[in-house]
């Protein structure tokens, strides 16, 4: 596990918690999908001061002719990019990143099955976040998703979930998982931005946009670090 110091921050009082969620790469594991699945949580509290420097970003590029209803990273263009990664940068403070990094080519067969793949991915990366979380500052713990990559295994993802919270939760605390249009929420969109660059950092071996966002990053766990490569 990869820590960052930096990011060893304390919200004592703050509450409820937030934690938003987003992956990258693909499902895919022949040859012709990509080398690497990544899931990325941002954990956050109130108050949220980076969404209204994103508004406020969103209508200054309107109104210079710019037709733009939210912020995609992999969709916006470059000088969109840099403006949205600017402001992710100085408000680094707000927000703890975490972040699990599967070389797929090293999954092992029982395991690519998407509907379990994806899951046990994200039951690793919930599990060292709340591990990390102090409970005695913290009255519910809210996890936002994006639309479900596996629209059709729901009720899979779901269950997969809520067992992660379950066992790590102490029983006195309240959780909720919400699954939200990115384009409603600023947090699903900061974590777009930070799983963006952390992706391209390990598919493409281009770590521009993670090093100006990385004072945030407390963690990238490889999953499979010294795992056998079952394909390529």
């Amino acid at each position: 596990m990869n820590v960052n110091n930096g990011a060893n921050q304390e919200f004592s009082g703050l509450k409820p918690a937030y934690v938003f969620l987003d992956e990258g790469g693909n499902l895919d594991f022949s040859r012709s999908g990509t080398m690497f699945f990544t899931v990325t949580s941002v954990l956050k509290f109130r108050p949220f001061s980076t969404y209204a420097k994103l508004t406020d970003l969103r209508y200054d590029l309107i109104e210079t002719g710019l037709d733009i209803e939210y912020f995609h990273a992999s969709e916006d263009r470059q000088a969109v990019r840099d403006k949205v990664f600017e402001i992710i940068k100085d408000d680094s403070s707000n927000f703890i990143v975490d972040s699990v990094i599967a070389e797929k080519r090293k999954t092992g067969p029982a395991l690519q099955i998407p509907e379990m793949f994806y899951p046990k991915m994200l039951g690793y990366l919930l599990r060292y976040v709340l591990k990390k979380l102090d409970f005695s500052n913290i009255s519910e713990v809210i996890v936002i998703t994006d639309r479900l990559p596996v629209s059709k295994k729901k009720d899979i993802f779901e269950k997969a979930v809520k067992t992660t919270l379950k066992e790590m939760l102490p029983g006195d605390v309240k959780y909720r998982i919400l699954h939200h249009d990115s384009k409603s929420a600023y947090g699903l969109q900061v974590a777009d931005y930070y799983n963006w660059a952390i992706f391209r950092k390990w598919e493409r071996k281009d770590p521009r946009s993670y090093d100006l966002i990385c004072q945030s990053v407390r963690s990238q766990f490889e999953i499979f670090r010294t795992g056998e490569r079952y394909y390529y």
